[in-house]
């Protein structure tokens, strides 16, 4: 069975499971340019004050792992 056949196959009996493809684009982190913007952000939010009015908003509707059910 060529592997064209294995794949339809497969495709035809996971849509008969009712689901269906999804193709999902990520960035690839292995570049230059992914590694530069990482570090960018990443010293923006080191520089910022943690005792600023932000923060206090995400303590405050933040639930602990703990309490949730």
């Amino acid at each position: 069975m060529a592997v064209r056949d294995r794949v339809g196959d497969y495709r035809r009996r996971m849509r008969e499971r009712g689901l269906r493809p999804l193709q999902v684009w990520v960035p690839d982190v292995r570049t230059a340019t992914f590694a530069a913007e990482a570090h960018r952000q990443s010293a923006l939010v080191a520089a910022t004050d943690s005792h600023g009015d932000e923060q206090d908003f995400v303590d405050s509707i933040a639930t602990s792992w703990d309490d949730e059910e």
